[in-house]
């Protein structure tokens, strides 16, 4: 086995950091034999047959050209919970497991009406669904494809979410009031382009990453509109933005009419989170 994992890594050194290559080594053994990296290495009779090996060659066949391995694998790790993931969709970032963690630790109402905008995958929606099983989950996008991807998603993880499709720049549905609204929408300026990972910039997709350089906020801005309409009087609004927008983001908000504003660094240590209440009583 361990041969077969140092193929693996000296097939993709220089292409990707050596401390990803591991990660990326363990998730492709994995997925290849169905059984855990430990397992494999601790039991010697579990041998790596030809048809597997066969299989390992293609995906880092792939893997050279940067197509990311989620995508290869067609399926990640989001919260603990499987996720279908394709060109429709962005890869979930451990980033963003970090807004679900705080939103659950931040509301103990189990039975809260949520919006997700800008669902995509539908990773935050369903995480939240999934350790709220009684909430009243809602997520829109304006992405079809991206729609058909979390509808699958949310039925592997045998949960119900309210999925539609509203884009909202322009029309959204106001029928519905919620007590917590989250998004994470495109916020990655187009003059970052240039020092984006080729496996980013050619395979995921471009409506879901960027924004003009001259309306960073533009989503942000529009989302809070509608937070000011739809929330609950002392709703909350959660967003994960760029980590170069936090005080932006925040005097936005302000400006806005919204209080309780924090800008939330994560683990590494970049403004990442977003977090406002809106009063409507006063």
């Amino acid at each position: 086995m361990s041969d077969i994992i140092q193929f693996i890594k000296s097939s993709l050194s220089g292409l990707y950091p050596d401390t990803e290559i591991a990660g990326i080594s363990r998730i492709i053994i994995e997925s290849v034999t169905g059984y855990p990296l430990h397992v494999l290495l601790s039991d010697k009779s579990k041998k790596i047959t030809e048809t597997q090996y066969v299989k390992i060659q293609k995906i880092i066949q792939r893997l050279l050209t940067s197509e990311p391995i989620q995508y290869i694998l067609g399926e990640t790790e989001f919260f603990g919970l499987p996720f279908i993931v394709n060109e429709n969709v962005l890869i979930p970032r451990p980033e963003t497991e970090e807004l679900v963690e705080l939103i659950l630790s931040e509301n103990q109402n189990p039975r809260l009406t949520i919006l997700d905008i800008g669902t995509g995958s539908g990773c935050i929606a369903i995480a939240l669904k999934k350790y709220l099983p009684e909430a009243n989950i809602h997520a829109w996008d304006f992405s079809t494809g991206a729609l058909g991807v979390a509808r699958e998603n949310a039925s592997r993880n045998k949960v119900d979410v309210k999925f539609s499709r509203v884009d909202v720049l322009k029309e959204y549905p106001t029928d519905t009031m919620f007590d917590i609204i989250v998004s994470n929408p495109p916020y990655v300026l187009e003059s970052e382009k240039t020092g984006i990972n080729k496996n980013v910039l050619d395979y995921e997709p471009h409506s879901a990453l960027f924004v003009p350089d001259n309306n960073g906020l533009l989503f942000y801005k529009r989302i809070a509109d509608i937070a000011k309409e739809l929330l609950h009087d002392n709703g909350k609004l959660y967003f994960e933005i760029n980590q170069q927008k936090g005080i932006d983001t925040k005097d936005m908000l302000t400006a806005k009419g919204f209080s309780n504003i924090r800008v939330i660094k994560d683990l590494s240590g970049n403004d990442r989170i977003v977090a406002s209440q809106i009063t409507k009583v006063v």
